[in-house]
């Protein structure tokens, strides 16, 4: 037996068909409304989180796994595809719903969190689970907008649109500050078990309080919250089977396509930053994987802050281009400033500070009012049909990312040996091999500084060769007082105790080699003693032939890395300016002054409307 509840939510008998059926067949109040949008915010930060919590330790899972630049480049593309397919495929959520997609979802990515990839024992192993989790991002990123959509009035859209853009960015600002504030050694894989530990949380959330409109209500537009008993009566006629035909064909239109295109290159910046900002700041600029990520701390929090308050003034004000343009326009300019200091390796973490966080706040300024437009420009071709024109937007984003993505080592080819031997030929250079004892650290650091000890000791050693014999055969404590006091007779003859014995000669044999050890310098000799013997050590040979094969490799990546990464962040300028001129594609318009006449006449056309139906008026 099924009943309805006040807030249209259906009552079945079955508590298990309670948590899979979970359509609204009355528009619901606000208590019902609200949940739903909370957990859909919610849903999409943790899933956003999760797939972004790579980037923030990349250098370790590239260190761990052995894995090259290039490798972790491509696991990356393969994921943005599979979720473009993925989000293409969501336009199902049309017809089907999207409670459901968003529930699943959450589950089996918290489960890979938690189980798998701590589990992977492999690059390739690592590289297929994290595929898994980018493909069913995909569906999330088409689901979650389309249930926002669904639940919010045009009116306020653009606020709705900015909790939903919180996802991607506090789910960014969440890894920034997990990560930012454990240690350098704290294991990567623990940042993934506690990343599932929450996504299981908020996975039962959405099982228990996660509802969806009915078809009938979801396939109409509703521009203010005063249209609520208007859709409701409407919906009674509705023929949603008819208004679902061919969906593709209706959304796969130029207005939907370039819009979607002009979106996707805008944020490429976003994506490199999510992405490859921390790989950036540790082989660049030498900071620790805990300040690259406080950096993403400040910049995420500044574009969470300004993507809900410029939300909420482009409601109030009725428009979105106008935000649009100055967004663009804005980050282009701090675009521009940041990569100009990639070259400057001078540049302070407090400038980079104040450079990111308007970055941030310029991207939020364009992309809240961008997704409220957009979503309107597809209920304008079909509102039946917003989840098909999502895909098409979802499909589009991930080519976009994938392939700007994938030539990125080919542009930055300094990231693989800075990545897989920057950190072990800096730490022999400045004698910190774990690898040695203090002693061998010491000798090894002084050749890296002055790797001209190394053919001093040899050319000396082969032209004293006779007499440094002499010298291993006296004590060392011996010698050590016959270079403090040449002409201390008894040490002398110690001395030449020490050689006759050794070698089985005589005394005057003896003496005539402790003669000629004499005549060679006492510089020479030191130096001699100080690194001659320590450069004969297995251990210490081996960390220098490493620097010797490795240190030139590194060098040049250090050099050439900080013009590389310049080159890339232009591509991210020009995706910017290329959608200044598209944003004229989208619907709306610029006069706030026409915007509020036109919500004037929306709400008369409401009430005459449903006048002619009989219905309520609408409610205040």
């Amino acid at each position: 037996m099924t009943t309805l509840a006040s807030d249209g939510a259906q009552r079945d008998a079955s508590p298990l068909s309670r948590l899979w059926h979970r359509e609204l067949s009355k528009y619901p109040g606000s208590a019902t409304r609200y949940t739903s949008l909370a957990i859909v915010v919610l849903a999409t930060i943790v899933l956003y989180y999760q797939f972004y919590l790579a980037g923030a330790v990349a250098t370790r899972i590239l260190a761990d796994y052995h894995m090259s630049f290039v490798y972790y480049v491509n696991i990356s593309v393969v994921g943005y595809l599979f979720g473009a397919v993925a989000s293409f495929a969501t336009g199902v959520a049309d017809r089907y719903g999207r409670a459901n997609i968003v529930t699943v979802g959450l589950f089996v990515v918290a489960l890979l969190c938690l189980f798998g990839i701590p589990a992977a024992g492999s690059s390739l192993a690592f590289g297929v689970i994290f595929v898994v989790i980018g493909t069913v991002e995909g569906v999330i990123l088409v689901a979650t907008p389309a249930l926002i959509r669904d639940f919010s009035p045009q009116l306020g859209r653009a606020s709705a649109m900015g909790f939903w853009t919180l996802g991607p960015v506090v789910g960014s600002l969440v890894v920034s500050i997990q990560v930012s504030s454990s240690s350098n050694t704290y294991p990567w894989q623990d940042h993934y078990r506690i990343s599932g530990v929450v996504g299981l949380v908020v996975a039962i959330l959405a099982l228990l309080l996660l509802r969806e409109l009915a078809p009938a209500l979801r396939d109409q537009v509703m521009v203010s919250a005063q249209d609520r008993a208007l859709i409701e009566a409407r919906a009674k006629g509705i023929d949603v089977a008819a208004s679902l035909k061919h969906p593709f064909r209706q959304m796969l239109k130029p207005d939907i396509i370039l819009s979607s295109f002009a979106i996707s290159v805008f944020l490429i910046i976003y994506y490199i930053a999510v992405g490859f900002f921390p790989i950036f700041f540790e082989t660049v600029f030498g900071f620790t994987q805990s300040q690259a990520n406080t950096l993403g701390d400040w910049m995420w929090a500044f574009d969470a802050g300004a993507l809900l308050v410029v939300g909420v003034i482009s409601d109030k004000v009725g428009v979105r281009k106008p935000f649009m343009l100055v967004g663009a326009i804005c980050t282009i300019i701090m675009t521009i400033i940041f990569l100009s200091k990639a070259t400057q390796p001078d540049t302070s973490f407090t400038a980079f500070v104040w450079i990111l966080s308007l970055l941030a706040i310029s991207l939020g300024i364009a992309y809240a009012p961008w997704m409220a437009s957009f979503t309107e420009t597809a209920e304008q071709r079909n509102p039946a049909l917003a989840a098909t024109g999502l895909a098409v937007w979802g499909l589009t984003i991930r080519i976009v990312i994938a392939l700007s993505v994938f030539f990125l080592p080919f542009v930055v080819n300094s990231v693989t040996p800075l990545v897989e031997k920057g950190p072990t030929v800096q730490a022999i250079a400045a004698g910190k091999d774990p690898g040695l004892n203090a002693a061998q650290n010491s000798t090894v650091a002084a050749v890296a500084k002055d790797p001209s000890i190394v053919p001093k000791v040899q050319r000396l050693a082969a032209q004293d060769a006779a007499q440094l014999k002499t010298a291993a055969a006296i004590q060392p404590a011996t010698l050590a007082k016959l270079q403090a006091d040449p002409t201390n007779q008894q040490v002398a003859a110690q001395a030449v105790g020490q050689i006759a014995g050794k070698f089985g000669i005589g005394a005057a044999a003896a003496q005539a080699r402790l003669v000629a050890l004499s005549k060679i310098p006492a510089a020479d000799l030191k130096f001699l003693s100080t690194y001659g013997p320590p450069l004969q050590d297995p251990k210490v040979q081996g960390a220098l032939k490493y620097l010797q094969a490795n240190a030139p490799s590194v060098q040049k990546a250090a050099a050439d890395a900080p013009k590389q990464w310049r080159t890339y962040f232009w591509v991210a300028v020009g995706g910017e300016v290329v959608f200044i001129p598209l944003i004229w594609m989208l619907t709306g318009g610029w006069d706030p002054r026409v915007a509020k006449r036109e919500a004037a006449e929306h709400e008369a056309w409401v009430r005459e409307q449903l006048d002619q139906l009989g219905g309520p008026a609408p409610e205040a």
